[in-house]
């Protein structure tokens, strides 16, 4: 017997029924044809379902059950158990040849993670990476991810070019995750309100920061999310409308393992949420040569929500090479933590990369934890 996908046990062989009825004549000595004028049934009939190729119906039970009287909950059970198994047969056949398909997915990184299960078997592995995503067949993966699924940026980015597959599991993981979550309906006024209160939290111990700011914004309908990104995809974050548009998904992974750029992803991501619509999907990577206006303007607002552009510039002016005591006494000015300030003079090249990084915090503990 094999294994489902549900822990259950499957025959690995499934008689008709009709070899059960055929044993139940042949033990009362009963012939087909005699059968066949019992139950008002042409002797055709009969020979057909003895033989498995008619099934046996509701009304055919119940007259059975008064010719032989073996119940017809029964004979109803061995029907469906049978057609049960032959369409699995037949499943099987059809995802046999859908395996390029599968080998495509991450699935050893999404078993060891704990998104499913890993498998033997490779039609069975196929069916678990379907169950995750929540669809039917291959074919129903295609119309759902690469169809109306509304994913513009998501299609366009190289990411995408690169894996869709592996891109498209961890959209899906973030998904699952955050249908999880209780969450309000989403209140765009509320969200502003929590924005405003989450630059305080960059001051925070980033665990116990995170862990606020997530149920800040479920308060207003926004789920956050953090999902770690799967090989071949170079992922930073994500955020789309979710549950027929009644709640928002920010989407964060631990990409460059510093809590600077986890908190610019967290306000990139809600610069789409409240300015770019309910129906796009914007799957953000670092390696896009041209993000398109909407990308520049999620960009713009998590620089002026961290820092206001007007006194990073009088700062900068000040400090054309600022020293680790200047960003530690500006950070204190405006606010916030100095390895954001870092960050944020490395990406507009007033700081090498490999400099003042004594002033990040790791993000390790929260992927751990993850």
């Amino acid at each position: 017997m094999a294994k489902s996908a549900t822990n259950e046990y499957v025959p690995d062989v499934v008689s008709a029924p009709g070899e059960t009825l055929a044993d139940a004549l042949a033990a009362l000595g009963m012939t087909q044809k005699e059968f066949a004028k019992r139950t008002g049934k042409a002797e055709k009939t009969i020979s057909e379902i003895v033989n498995g190729k008619a099934p046996i119906t509701p009304d055919a039970a119940l007259e059975f059950e008064r010719v032989l009287g073996v119940p017809a909950a029964f004979w109803n059970n061995r029907e469906r158990h049978y057609q049960e198994f032959c369409a699995r047969e037949r499943e099987s056949a059809r995802l046999d040849k859908r395996l390029d398909w599968l080998r495509q997915v991450p699935v050893k990184q999404m078993a060891e993670w704990g998104w499913l299960r890993r498998l033997d078997d490779a039609v069975d592995q196929l069916r678990e990476v379907l169950s995750f995503f929540g669809v039917a067949s291959v074919e129903a993966w295609e119309k759902s991810w690469r169809g109306p699924y509304p994913v513009a940026d998501f299609r366009s980015s190289p990411a995408f070019e690169k894996n869709p597959l592996a891109v498209a599991a961890w959209l899906r993981r973030g998904e699952t995750l955050a249908e999880e979550m209780d969450c309000e309906p989403y209140d765009a006024r509320g969200f502003r309100t929590v924005l405003g209160l989450a630059r305080d939290l960059t001051l925070e111990d980033p665990s116990l920061a995170f862990e606020k700011l997530t149920s800040m914004c479920s308060e207003c309908g926004v789920a956050v999310v953090f999902v770690p990104e799967l090989p071949a995809t170079r992922l930073s974050g994500a955020a789309r409308r979710i549950e027929k548009r009644t709640k928002a998904l920010i989407q964060l992974s631990f990409r460059h393992k510093t809590v600077d750029h986890l908190w610019f992803s967290f306000f990139h991501e809600a610069g789409h949420i409240l300015r770019h619509g309910k129906t796009e999907v914007f799957v953000d990577e670092d390696d896009r040569a041209d993000g398109g206006v909407k990308e520049e303007e999620a960009n713009r607002f998590a620089e002026d929500a961290l820092i206001r552009r007007a006194r990073y510039r009088q700062f900068v002016a000040q400090h054309p090479r600022p020293s680790k005591s200047a960003i530690q006494a500006f950070a204190r000015e405006v606010g916030i933590a100095p390895g954001i300030v870092v960050g944020r003079l490395q990406h507009d090249g007033k700081l090498a990369y490999r400099d003042r990084n004594d002033l990040k915090r790791s993000t390790d503990r929260m992927c751990a934890e993850v």
